[in-house]
């Protein structure tokens, strides 16, 4: 055996070439809670998209009209009635409908943003793709778009990726 101190760079030669490491995709969940998870996603952003669409028509005919949407009621004149467009200082009594689609969309839209956070957190995707995901429940229609891409991407990468799922 040499001596290791006689041993020169010329004697040792090229060292192989290392093997590439590839990256390996990994998802949070198994199959089935992705797939829950993508079920949920969609339930959520098509409501949230459904009564944005509702808010934007109600914004219009209480800005654009001064009339809002009571059910149920009675005018000051004493007019009772089922359901109809008043002015709001025009009711006594009645719900008003159009304060109820304000309170509903936030809370859908809450729950929205709890089904973006478990897909996401699921497919462990980067934090863009959140804010993507996010903004859907805020600009009217875009939901329908987002859901629709976001649901396609989701397919693919555990299509793609079989192996990538969480085994318990």
């Amino acid at each position: 055996m040499p001596d290791p101190e006689d041993i020169t760079v010329a004697d040792i030669g090229q060292a192989p070439p290392r093997p590439e490491s590839k990256k390996k995709r990994r998802f949070g969940g198994t199959h089935r809670q992705i797939r829950s998870a993508m079920g949920l996603y969609t339930f959520t952003s098509w409501l949230t998209g459904i009564f944005l669409l509702l808010l934007v028509l109600q914004m219009i005919v209480k800005y654009g009209f001064q009339r809002e949407l009571f059910a149920g009621g009675m005018t000051e004149d004493g007019t009772e009635f089922v359901l109809g467009l008043y002015h709001e200082q025009a009711v006594v009594e009645g719900i008003n409908i159009s304060l109820l689609v304000l309170i509903v969309h936030g809370w859908l839209y809450v729950l929205y943003l709890l089904a973006c956070f478990r897909l996401w957190s699921m497919m462990r995707w980067g934090g863009v793709r959140l804010l993507a995901m996010a903004g859907g429940g805020v600009v009217p229609f875009l939901s329908f778009f987002v859901e629709k891409k976001v649901n396609r991407q989701a397919e693919a990468e555990l299509a793609t990726h079989p192996e990538a799922v969480l085994r318990y």
